[in-house]
């Protein structure tokens, strides 16, 4: 059976940092797409990055040059670092996964058949 399973989150001020890992388990699949979404409060649930097995990235606008996501593919892990945190990033976030996948289909919600059960960043100003 997959699962993914985040770690990572946590609450911190305005400007710092934070890595989440979401690993993969239960599956050997060699081509794979894996992002990261997140929901705050009262909104809907949006894309945030995503990569697949060659290592290609995607960004939200409202993220480039402030989170990077890379993986580990013989871990069947993802992570995210995310730096100079701002207070409209709180949200809880969650990893997603296409698999099997060559390539990222996008921030669709609807397009990805795995999903872990999310870890919450709370960044205070």
């Amino acid at each position: 059976q997959v699962q993914l399973e985040e770690s990572g989150g946590g609450s911190v001020r305005t400007g710092g940092s934070l890595r989440l890992s979401c690993a993969g388990i239960g599956y050997a699949y060699s081509t794979q797409c894996m992002g990261w979404f997140r929901q705050a409060p009262g909104k809907e649930r949006e894309g945030v990055a995503t990569i697949n097995s060659d290592g290609i990235t995607n960004y939200a606008n409202s993220v480039k040059d402030r989170f990077t996501i890379s993986r580990d593919n013989a871990k069947n892990t993802v992570y995210l670092q995310m730096d100079s945190l701002k207070p409209e990033d709180t949200a809880m976030y969650y990893c997603a996964a296409l698999l099997p996948s060559d390539v990222c289909p996008g921030f669709d919600m609807a397009d990805y058949n795995y999903w872990g059960q999310g870890t919450q960043v709370t960044v205070s100003s």
